[in-house]
Order: C-alpha cells, then sequence, then structure tokens
C-alpha cells in the first residue's frame, strides 16, 4: 500500500514518520503545520468545539455563500491532515490532548501565551513531560516580555517592528 505522502516517482517526503500536533487557528499555526503535512508528517489538527478554527468562516466560498465546511482558506490551509475537536480547557480535552502530544515530535500552536499557562501548556509545563517535543509557538510579540499577552495583527506587528517607517 503506498503512503499518502508518496510521491510520484515512488519517494517518501522528507518528514515521514514525524508527529505532529496543531492546535492552532487562522493561518499561521495551520499553514505552519500544513507545510509540514506536504513534506510527509503526520499532523493531527485540534480545533476547539463551537465553530472550531476561525479561518472556516473566512473566503472565499464557493458562490460567494459562507459555509463552514467550504471555506477555500482553511482548506489550503489544512490539507494533509487528519483532526479531532477538543476543548483544552476542560480535563478530559486536556487529557486528549496530552495523550496526543505523548507520540507528537513536533507541537504547533499560535494561542496567547496567558491561554496556554491557564491551560497548563506552555513550555515548561510540557517539557517536563516530553522532554524530546518540538514546541513550535507562533505569537505576535513572543512568549515573555512586556509585550507577550498583547493581541497583535499585521499593523501593530508591521510598524511595533519599525518597518512602517523606512524609507522605499
Amino acid at each position: 500500500m503506498r503512503s499518502p505522502h508518496e510521491g510520484r516517482a515512488g519517494r517518501v517526503g522528507a518528514l515521514e514518520g514525524i508527529h505532529v500536533v496543531e492546535l492552532g487557528h487562522g493561518v499561521s499555526a495551520p499553514f505552519c503545520a500544513k507545510l509540514l503535512a506536504d513534506y510527509g508528517a503526520e499532523v493531527i489538527k485540534a480545533e476547539l468545539p463551537g465553530g472550531g478554527d476561525v479561518a472556516r468562516s473566512w473566503g472565499p466560498f464557493p458562490g460567494d455563500e459562507p459555509h463552514p465546511e467550504k471555506s477555500g482558506l482553511f482548506f489550503s490551509s489544512n490539507t494533509n491532515k487528519r483532526s479531532v475537536t477538543l476543548d483544552p480547557g476542560t480535563e478530559q480535552g486536556r487529557e486528549l490532548l496530552l495523550r496526543l502530544l505523548e507520540r507528537a515530535d513536533v507541537f504547533v500552536e499560535n494561542n496567547p501565551p496567558a491561554q496556554m499557562r491557564e491551560w497548563g501548556l506552555e513550555y515548561a509545563s510540557l517539557q517536563a513531560l516530553y522532554p524530546k517535543l518540538l514546541m513550535i509557538s507562533i505569537t505576535p510579540f513572543g512568549q515573555t516580555g512586556p509585550y507577550a499577552d498583547w493581541k497583535g495583527c499585521d499593523l501593530n506587528a508591521f510598524h511595533l517592528s519599525g518597518a512602517g517607517s523606512r524609507y522605499c
């Protein structure tokens, strides 16, 4: 039986055998995990109950009719992944996520650092449980420091980085 990541010449992806868990939403974490999946990693995307990834509500949509199962952005950022619904804010959801991480090599997330601390899923806690786990946290202002818990978007990052004052 052929691997789902096997190429035309029968080659497997460079990341075949790597297990990734993604707890992300929007674009940054899903796209990061998609790149890993495209190179052969097995990626399991965890979505929160009650609507899932916010990208499900972003277009484009076929016929310009919004539907959570038809978002072009969501599908393009989540190809080659498996998915599960869980709430890490509940004991059962957190336990399920921790069971997924037992087998994982990489954990990709883009949640606010304060939220990850509240869930007990910040790097220090996970590193104590899974010393070999590689954790990729994508946040606007890092994990520590005076701006770590700030919310941010492209406009904030553009100007805070100094890119907004460059001369062309």
